[in-house]
């Protein structure tokens, strides 16, 4: 029997694969600054003060979020991870750092936040739900 696929709008489906597209080519871009310590990476997570070994984890998380971004079946999944990881830089930013980095994350997150809205039938079937939630 074949899998069913999920019913949308066109508008919606088109509308998503641009925002995970763009959102892939920016998390694997900066994830892959993390893992390649570059400068400004190193002394953003430096003045965070938390240790380099965030920085490694993060980035690992994006470069990984970003790469499943573009996989139709996990594509929301991914989208709810790098949202959080997102708002998480976001907060850091205007708590943490109080400088005027926040603004990209934010954007970041509600792209990410909309993909995986979007997203959700293939997230209800990933997880074994099989419903909408």
């Amino acid at each position: 029997m074949a899998e069913e696929r999920p019913t949308r709008a066109l508008s919606l489906t088109v509308t998503s694969w641009v925002l995970q597209a763009v959102g892939a080519a920016v998390f694997l871009l900066v994830g892959a600054g993390k893992l390649l310590s570059w400068p400004d990476h190193v002394a953003t997570f430096t003045e965070i003060g938390v240790g380099q070994w965030l920085r490694y984890a993060v980035g690992a998380a994006e470069v990984v979020g970003g790469a499943i971004l573009l996989v139709p079946r996990t594509s929301g999944l991914a989208a709810l991870g790098l949202a959080v990881i997102a708002a998480g830089a976001a907060l850091t930013h205007v708590f943490v750092l109080m400088d005027q980095g926040w603004a990209l994350p934010l954007a970041l997150t509600a792209a990410m936040a909309a993909v995986a809205w979007i997203r959700r039938p293939e997230t209800a079937r990933l997880i074994g739900r099989g419903t909408v939630f």
